[in-house]
């Protein structure tokens, strides 16, 4: 504890020897003044690392000597000792900013309490976080190896969140990387537990909300409420980046239900997204709306026909409500909703699609954008929740909010940062996509994919009879040979989706009411 230096302030100082005394025996360097004129004097011509102010003292009174000590200082804790108790003064002084009050008598303990609150608070939370994080880490690893269903999976990503965000205000590069290293481990079982699950969520077996579910399981049991409500689908809003946005959210919503489903294969929108709408799977969208679905090798935009799938399950669903579709792709459209939205107040539900990433940047520069301004999940976070705050989406909230909706908050998939390539060939056919690929004689490393030769096993369309989807595990995404180097730096550690992991298939559907 050494080199601290205080400068303790006191018309009777020398009434404060034993305290001094005390400090001095635990290694801080103690200075004093008697005068508010010489403690603003010393702050001149030394830096302190935290002041003992008393209040009540000839000449300046503490109050005064404060505002000169901050006009020279601002950053240094001021600690305000007084023996008044008036709720004024405790007032003027917590508005200064002061950095903790004490009524006198005070006693050394004290003292040594308010050192470690204002100097050692971020070492002390740090060392409990670790300390903490260390006992549950042993606990996560053997839970992982437990993990059998998706309701398992859930809770574990959960803690993995919550220790990410407990370790990102922290200092240790140490337990960060060990994190890491815990979340590319669950990951890599995930993958093995999705491969060998999935294919039985349709046929009968124990199966998690997903996105062919969602509104028939999740949203139409609110709407049966009567309540107006609002859904927004917030498009690529990983977990983690609801909980980056919540607490704004909190303000003018309080949570009633929060419920993780699980994205539908592939985690890309034109599948996840209709399929919420929906209320089907892709190859039953094919077969049933052939006008309305596109395959990854069609012309033309894939989620044109959001609306009509909506409208298709509404029907099937023999619900009668009044209903809004809104897709909004630019920053323009979202300001023009926003001055418009008391006209939704009549409906029973207003829909939503929210095209965060395209708004976030240019569609064009996206990547690059994005990748300059998120080169982590935590720096991913903060860009979600600076451009959430500053989005014409909260001031429809914030409306939504005052007309008495109900808040209904969700996504189509989420997306995970790339960082490892895996090579894979296939002919000019194959889609596009980094995390998935589907095509003819594709070939891969097997090791890296979950393969499925038929895809209607899992319900998704054949583009044409010998057609095979892969789906990329962990953080890899396909690379072609060809143009290898190139392709591999311009994607690495960009924000893909499509394939199988926590961050892109554990996704938010939380339900709020207005406070």
């Amino acid at each position: 504890m050494s080199n601290i230096k205080i400068l303790w302030v006191d018309d009777e100082i020398d009434l404060l020897k034993p305290h001094i005394l005390f400090l001095e025996k635990k290694n801080y360097d103690i200075t004093t003044c008697q005068s508010g004129a010489d403690a603003i004097e010393d702050v001149d011509r030394n830096n302190y690392d935290i002041i003992f102010l008393d209040e009540n003292m000839p000449g300046l009174s503490g109050l005064e000597t404060l505002t000169e000590i901050k006009a020279k200082r601002p950053n240094v804790p001021v600690v305000m000792i007084t023996k008044s108790e008036e709720e004024y003064l405790m007032e003027e002084a917590i508005g200064s900013k002061i950095a903790d009050y004490l009524i006198k008598p005070v006693n050394p303990n004290q003292i040594l309490l308010s050192l470690k609150k204002n100097l050692d608070h971020s070492r002390l939370v740090s060392e409990k976080t670790t300390a903490s994080y260390q006992q549950e880490f042993r606990k996560i690893a053997m839970d992982m190896a437990m993990a059998n269903t998706y309701e398992d999976w859930v809770e574990l990503y959960k803690r993995l969140l919550y220790w990410e965000l407990e370790l990102e205000n922290i200092e240790d590069i140490g337990m960060v990387e060990i994190l890491e290293s815990q979340k590319t481990e669950a990951n890599t079982q995930f993958g093995k537990f999705v491969e060998k699950n999935y294919p039985g969520w349709f046929s009968g077996e124990e199966s998690p909300v997903m996105s062919h579910t969602l509104f028939r399981e999740l949203v139409l049991p609110e709407l049966e409420k009567k309540a107006p409500t609002l859904m927004v689908v917030i498009d690529n809003l990983r977990y983690d980046q609801w909980l980056a946005i919540s607490d704004t959210i909190n303000i003018h919503y309080k949570e009633k239900s929060e419920k993780p489903y699980c994205s539908i294969l592939p985690t890309a929108t034109q599948y996840a997204r209709n399929a919420i709408f929906s209320g089907l799977m892709p190859v039953e969208m094919e077969k049933l709306y052939p006008k309305l679905w596109k395959n990854d090798t069609d012309e033309g935009g894939k989620n044109l026909y959001e609306a009509d799938f909506l409208n298709e399950q509404i029907r099937r669903l023999g619900l009668d409500v009044k209903w809004e579709y809104h897709k909004i792709s630019s920053l323009r459209a979202g300001k023009q909703l926003a001055q418009n939205f008391k006209s939704q107040k009549g409906n029973d539900l207003t829909v939503i699609v929210y095209n965060f990433v395209d708004i976030l940047s240019h569609a064009k520069t996206e990547m690059e954008v994005i990748k300059e301004l998120a080169s982590n999940d935590k720096a991913y976070r903060s860009l979600t929740q600076s451009w959430f705050r500053n989005s014409p989406l909260l001031e429809i909230i914030q409306q939504s909010q005052q007309l008495g909706f109900k808040l209904i908050i969700t996504t189509d998939h989420g997306t995970i940062n790339v960082k490892n390539p895996s090579k894979v060939i296939g002919d000019k056919e194959t889609s596009l996509n980094l995390r998935y690929k589907t095509g003819r004689s594709l070939s891969y490393e097997n090791k890296d994919v979950f393969a499925v030769k038929r895809p209607g096993d899992i319900h998704l369309p054949s583009i044409n009879m010998s057609s095979s989807f892969i789906f990329a595990k962990d953080d890899l995404f396909f690379a072609y040979p060809n143009n290898y180097n190139h392709y591999v730096g311009y994607y690495r550690n960009t924000y893909q989706h499509g394939g199988i992991s926590l961050e892109e298939m554990i996704v938010p559907f939380v339900v709020l009411e207005p406070r």
